[in-house]
């Protein structure tokens, strides 16, 4: 999307816009999607006030010049000032791996099975859709017992212990960590631990549990390390490297491939195409009539929902691809009969109404930020 800067400088725009909105205060950074970066883009965070963002480890490690603490400590980004934080390897290996990760212990609730399709046909119909098809519901009686079939009842109680368990292993191997790098460093190191929030409850049902009893252990069990975040440690030491973090992602080899490979680089002619078209009415409509406002903003929508990298994502790791494929095509779809009715200021009323309750994210977006 480099080729596109009113695009990046949109979807920034409009992230910082809505998190303004809905919870009262600018944000002072960013989690980039997908971990993405790209030199030059940092100019554009700065711009909306944006204070740090968050890259994957490789992207601090060859920063250019080549930071001296890795990424145990933020780089500011030379030209903009903008800080760069670096994902942790190892704490995000002990989370997330589903080989090796906590979320994958024995003793907790196996996501993949549910009484919607558990339970006898003869009983479990009544209570799904009307026409009796399967489905989830919520209902979940086995723990992951191991790679089987056969699993296990779930017990709360011993998922809960599990939970403090490895709570503890979380907070010792991170006072290990901490020791090392502290003694090899000259500033305080700072360890990032970032993750998904629908990890915690939704494919980790413990996870909620693992994160109150890390905190109450972290604040009374030990006195080694501290719990922070990116903008007290930027305040609490404000002087450190200038470098520029090198373009990366967090998808598979580190770099921007698994979107952009032989099964969905298709998507993206009609992206750009998207975009030429989404800034050109944007420069020509300066003082539009309510019918065309309306038409201009639900381009910006269909815009912004036709981007989303969870589409080229789902394609390339052949997981529901019909679904992405249709999304992507049917938001290109509305907003180009949206651009072709509104330079042929033939707008249909009714079908724009219909559109706008159907894709109806960014309720105060505003096209002119396309200019």
């Amino acid at each position: 999307m480099r080729k596109h800067p009113q695009s990046v400088r949109a979807q920034i725009g409009v992230a910082v816009d809505n998190h303004t909105r809905l919870l009262g205060q600018a944000p002072k950074g960013i989690w980039l999607p997908e971990c993405a970066f790209y030199p030059e883009l940092d100019k554009i965070l700065a711009a909306y006030g944006l204070r740090y963002f968050i890259v994957d480890t490789h992207g601090i490690n060859y920063a250019h010049p080549r930071p001296r603490h890795k990424n145990y400590a933020p780089l500011f980004c030379e030209g903009s000032g903008v800080a760069a934080f670096g994902r942790d390897l190892e704490t995000s290996v002990q989370v997330w791996s589903k080989d090796s990760g906590y979320p994958g212990d024995v003793m907790y609730r196996e996501f993949y099975r549910d009484i919607g399709y558990d339970l006898d046909d003869e009983y479990i119909a009544p209570y799904v859709q009307p026409d009796g098809k399967r489905k989830n519901t919520g209902i979940k009686y086995h723990r992951i017992t191991g790679k089987t079939d056969q699993k296990e009842p779930y017990d709360p109680y011993w998922a809960k212990e599990r939970a403090a368990m490895h709570a503890s292993n979380f907070m010792y191997n991170r006072e290990q960590q901490i020791t090392h790098l502290a003694a090899n460093m000259d500033i305080p190191p700072v360890v990032l631990a970032p993750y998904d929030a629908e990890l915690f409850g939704h494919w980790w049902y413990e996870g909620p549990w693992w994160i109150e009893y890390l905190i109450r252990k972290v604040a009374y069990d030990q006195d080694v390390i501290k719990l922070t975040h990116m903008r007290e440690y930027l305040t609490l030491h404000p002087t450190q490297q200038v470098s520029m973090p090198a373009e990366s992602s967090w998808g598979a080899s580190g770099y921007h491939e698994f979107w952009l490979s032989d099964c969905n680089a298709w998507i993206y002619r009609y992206l750009h195409k998207a975009q030429d078209r989404m800034t050109e009415a944007a420069n020509r409509f300066h003082e539009p009539t309510e019918l065309e406002a309306r038409a201009l903003n639900q381009m910006a929508r269909e815009l912004l929902l036709a981007q989303a990298s969870d589409w080229a994502f789902i394609i390339k790791s052949d997981t529901m691809v019909e679904y992405a494929v249709k999304r992507t095509v049917n938001h290109i779809r509305r907003f180009t009969r949206l651009y072709d009715e509104l330079m042929g200021f033939n707008i249909d009323p009714q079908w724009l109404t219909k559109v706008e309750a159907l894709d109806n994210i960014f309720p105060h977006v505003d096209y002119r930020i396309y200019r």
